[in-house]
């Protein structure tokens, strides 16, 4: 199939990946109300498009948390992503560091910071969620400073998983072991280039940082039941402080949707937020990011670092967020079903085609750098009013007929 944009790379990796799969990445919580509502509501954005603006030579490049970027976005951490394709996470930062931007490896992912720090130049940032086990806690804070990371991003919006319905039916988390299990060797069979690259040449089947909490030969679920004992929701901003407290590089508080918690986490000294309801897979029903970004920019985007992520699938999408108050977005299933579609060069051809698309958007709406983009670029209100700083005095022209 000829692939053109994300959503094309989406239907090609549904083709090649075993269904539980699919399903964990593509799925929300309950009636996923909040999954769809990402994309619809990015999708309600509208842009000003600017006509003789001599918008040429549009640039992408700037800066994220320190690092200088290509582009304005950063490969957000995403879930055993590594099952997608063979060693998925290291294929990921590799053209993440082809394309100039920065590359985020999820504490559950299939691989473990060790392998995917040998496999680039560029250390990856790591994200680190709030468990119980608070050793486990210290010692993956400690293995990020040692393979070079200097941002962590830590994720608060997970003191209790959402029901993820998808993945009951799929037989990822649903049904008896022995079910479960069948199940996903049924799906297995009906995707035999998945089965040969990862399945068989693709070990090990693991998730590489807690499977130094459970043991060699842990599988799925063991890693599932270890997850759910490690939920913690008593935690509370003293607690987050005091991680802070262990980090020497940056931190960035993730899973953001209130302008108060936004505040909250710049008293506390964290150097970003991001705004996200955890893709749709958390609280079903809460506001879509985009709805909640502009708020939480306004209250503290000139004291700290705001990105934004949840339903960004193009280029025109990272517009949109910036337009809107973002300093960039951290893509999650676009990324993730280029991986899953072609490996590292569907990863690389995502992260191309948004730069693309967003060429050409920014040149639309007559702008050529990122420190150009602002609110003055949204349609607001009556869209047929004239703004006020081009209103004029002057006769309109009068033109005799011949």
């Amino acid at each position: 199939m000829i692939l053109a944009d994300v959503m094309d790379y989406r239907e090609a990796a549904r083709r090649r990946i075993p269904r539980f799969l699919f399903d964990y990445v593509d799925g929300g919580a309950f009636a996923e109300t909040t999954l769809r509502d990402n994309s619809d509501r990015l999708n309600d954005v509208r842009l000003r498009q600017r006509v003789l603006t001599g918008a040429d030579h549009v640039s992408l490049a700037g800066t994220l948390l320190g690092r200088e970027t290509a582009m304005p976005l950063a490969l957000g951490p995403v879930g055993m992503a590594g099952l997608n394709a063979r060693r998925g996470e290291v294929q990921a930062a590799r053209a993440a560091e082809a394309a100039g931007v920065p590359f985020c490896l999820s504490t559950v992912g299939a691989c473990s910071i060790e392998e995917v720090r040998k496999g680039v130049q560029t250390p990856p940032w790591f994200q680190l969620y709030v468990t119980r086990d608070r050793g486990f806690m210290r010692d993956m804070i400690a293995r990020a400073g040692g393979a070079g990371s200097d941002t962590l991003f830590l994720t608060v919006d997970m003191p209790a998983p959402g029901p993820r319905y998808r993945d009951k039916r799929s037989g990822l988390s649903g049904g008896s072991a022995m079910q479960r299990q069948l199940g996903r060797i049924a799906q297995v069979m009906t995707r035999p280039a998945w089965a040969l690259d990862v399945g068989l040449l693709g070990g090990p089947h693991t998730i590489g940082h807690v499977s130094s909490a459970l043991g060699s030969g842990a599988g799925i679920d063991d890693y599932w039941s270890w997850m759910s004992n490690n939920f913690d929701a008593s935690v509370t901003w003293d607690d987050a402080e005091e991680i802070r407290s262990l980090w020497p590089g940056r931190m960035v508080i993730k899973g953001i949707l209130d302008p108060s918690d936004a505040l909250e986490a710049a008293a506390r000294g964290f150097d970003g937020v991001v705004v996200s309801n955890h893709g749709g897979r958390q609280l079903d029903g809460t506001l879509a990011s985009i709805d909640a970004l502009g708020p939480i920019a306004q209250a503290v985007g000139d004291r700290m670092t705001v990105l934004m992520d949840g339903g960004v699938r193009s280029g025109l999408d990272v517009l949109r967020a910036m337009a809107s108050g973002a300093d960039g977005v951290l893509l999650g299933r676009a990324w993730v079903y280029g991986l899953a579609a072609r490996g590292q060069r569907g990863v690389e051809a995502v992260l191309s085609l948004i730069a693309a698309e967003m060429r050409v958007a920014m040149t639309l709406v007559g702008v050529s750098r990122l420190d150009q983009i602002g609110p003055q670029l949204l349609v607001s209100g009556d869209a047929t009013q004239v703004p006020a700083d081009h209103l004029t005095d002057r006769p309109l022209p009068h033109y005799e007929m011949g």
